[in-house]
């Protein structure tokens, strides 16, 4: 007889005589008896294998608590989200979900937990997210959540935690929860963040996400952990009917004669290195070789010095300045949200308009009240840098302007979500547009192409 229990973030699998082959399962040469382990994310998986090979087994693998919840529901799912459901059900409840900002993650997630009725984890990136799940569940299932980050350490068979908190207590807890959410599961291709998967069980696993691919390849990873994307719709697939039909500007800005010369001759000062040195900038990993070479040799720092000098040149041009008043003034009557990648610029923003300000250097409660005020129409715009980009509940808006950013997808698909949510009634807001302000002749030119 095999018998399976669970231990420090594996499975342990036991066995009276000889223990047969099976994937994924190693054997422990310094342990008496025949004993093998397997990460505990294989559990599931080991399990059907026994099954399909009629292997008789004990399965210890999870301690559940009580879960006398009533799990039910008020939500309504609509036809895509019950598509993604269905297919994330025939695929052995494992998978990714991908959907655009604002078309209703948390509720497919919600109704998810209600249907499996088991003890739920629901793991996201920022405090922000975690109270917002909290609140959530709380109101839908009437019972207290346990969290795990922001001050508080109570575990409940429902609850919430950071990345941080679930990856620093995966191996204690993982066997007490039968599904898992996986909020903005792209962390996951994080090495660190991948223990709050790999050192958990539980069988049922939901990652979310408004976009699954990662230049990096980590993606792999989180399929591995979680499963392979089962459903996925972008924008376009929503826009009318279940959010806003939008429109993408773009906007060339001119660099000043003194902004001209400053950037050329360091973005020459750039090239002329690459072409000395043979580093083609072709791959995130020439970017680092640079780096690493800058260590030892002073002109290769100086050549990613003159390369960030040229950067921020063209993302902060006067001229961005100046055609975002006339966006200002054109759109004075609607709610608009502007993006930059630096936080100088946001202040210089926020001082030249008088616009409200959310950077990283926000403390949490004033970010709070900003977008509270955002959301009641006290403000009608903001400016912001990067942070409201993922992780955070930002209230409706219908105009977007993006002054820099990276050639990211993602990062372009959070900000294009911002100015997509639908309107209470549940159908497409009105019609949203997202400009894009761009230096002319620079290589701000490329990012934007990357990220569209």
């Amino acid at each position: 007889m095999i018998r399976l229990s669970y231990e420090d973030g594996t499975v342990r699998v036991d066995a009276a005589d000889e223990l047969p082959d099976l994937p994924g399962v190693e054997r422990e040469e310094r342990v008496s008896g025949a004993a093998a382990r397997a990460p505990a994310y294989r559990y599931a998986h080991l399990r059907t294998v026994l099954d399909e090979r009629g292997l008789p087994y004990e399965d210890d693998v999870l301690a559940l608590p009580e879960c006398d919840l009533d799990l039910s529901t008020t939500y309504d799912l609509r036809p895509y989200q019950r598509e993604a459901l269905t297919a994330w059900t025939s695929a052995g409840r494992r998978g990714v979900v991908e959907l655009p900002t604002g078309s209703g993650k948390t509720v497919l997630a919600v109704v998810a937990a209600a249907e499996r009725g088991t003890p739920t984890l629901v793991v996201a990136p920022t405090i922000d997210l975690v109270t917002q799940w909290r609140r959530e569940l709380e109101t839908e299932f009437g019972v207290t959540v346990g969290q795990l980050g922001g001050g508080e350490q109570t575990v409940e068979p429902v609850t919430v935690a950071t990345y941080d908190s679930a990856y620093l207590r995966a191996a204690e807890l993982g066997d007490r929860f039968g599904l898992v959410v996986f909020d903005e599961a792209h962390h996951l291709g994080g090495e660190g963040y991948r223990d709050a998967a790999r050192l958990s069980a539980a069988p049922a696993r939901l990652g979310l996400t408004a976009t699954f691919e990662r230049p990096d390849g980590a993606h792999e990873a989180v399929a591995d952990l979680v499963g392979d994307r089962v459903s996925r719709l972008d924008p376009d697939d929503l826009a009318g009917e279940y959010l806003a039909e939008y429109d993408l500007r773009r906007i060339e800005v001119e660099l000043t004669a003194d902004e001209r010369e400053r950037y050329d001759e360091r973005q020459e000062r750039f090239v002329d290195y690459l072409r000395s040195s043979g580093v083609s900038m072709e791959s995130g990993s020439d970017w680092q070789e640079l780096v690493m070479r800058s260590g030892s040799d002073p002109r290769a720092r100086e050549a990613m010095l003159a390369k960030q000098d040229a950067r921020e040149i063209m993302m902060n041009a006067e001229r961005k300045v100046e055609r975002l008043g006339d966006l200002l003034w054109r759109h004075r009557d609607d709610r608009v949200i502007v993006f930059t990648a630096h936080t100088d610029l946001v202040y210089r923003l926020s001082e030249r308009y008088l616009i409200p300000a959310i950077t990283s250097e926000t403390g949490a409660d004033e970010r709070r009240r900003t977008l509270e005020r955002f959301r009641d129409g006290t403000y009608t715009r903001v400016v912001a840098a990067n942070v409201l980009d993922e992780g955070v509940d930002v209230p409706a808006a219908n105009v977007g302007v993006v002054l820099s950013g990276s050639g990211s997808e993602r990062e372009f698909t959070q900000r294009l979500g911002r100015v997509l949510r639908p309107t209470a009634g549940g159908d497409g807001a009105g019609r949203a547009v997202l400009y894009e302000v761009v230096t002319a002749e620079t290589a701000e030119e490329r990012v934007a192409a990357r990220r569209r």
